[in-house]
């Protein structure tokens, strides 16, 4: 089965906190791992995290729970010729976004994706982005 959500730094992450929130997990459970996908900028935020906090605990559990875990989905042509067409468009709107959530949203465009985010405010009003919630009970 091919993949059907991106997931945004902060649904992907949960795994690896003490408590994730169980939204998330029932949600994440009830697509399974096959129909998910992450964006090489969410693994890049993600790892930056682990770097930071610098904490055994946390990257054993990375390194047990998500590395490989789901397929990562890079910065090719296609991905950065429709972040350009976004940024500028929302540029134009006057509603800026960083340059992270753009790339993540361009890599759901590109591959005809639904963003599963805890942030909807980072990808809202991008034309053309399905995005969900994964914060809300469904």
């Amino acid at each position: 089965m091919a993949a059907t959500h991106l997931l945004d730094t902060s649904v992907y992450c949960q795994p690896l906190r003490k408590l994730p929130l169980p939204e998330v997990e029932r949600r994440w459970r009830a697509l399974g791992d096959e129909r998910l996908a992450i964006s090489a900028i969410c693994e890049a935020e993600l790892l930056q995290g682990l770097e930071a906090k610098d904490s055994d605990r946390l990257w054993a559990a990375y390194r047990a729970i998500l590395r490989g875990r789901l397929p990562l989905l890079p910065i090719d042509r296609r991905v950065v010729e429709t972040y350009a067409r976004i940024a500028a468009h929302m540029n134009k709107l006057g509603r800026p976004r960083p340059p992270f959530d753009l790339l993540i949203a361009a890599t759901a465009r590109a591959h005809d994706l639904t963003v599963a985010t805890l942030n909807v405010a980072h990808f809202e009003d991008i034309e053309g982005l399905r995005v969900e919630d994964w914060g809300k009970a469904i």
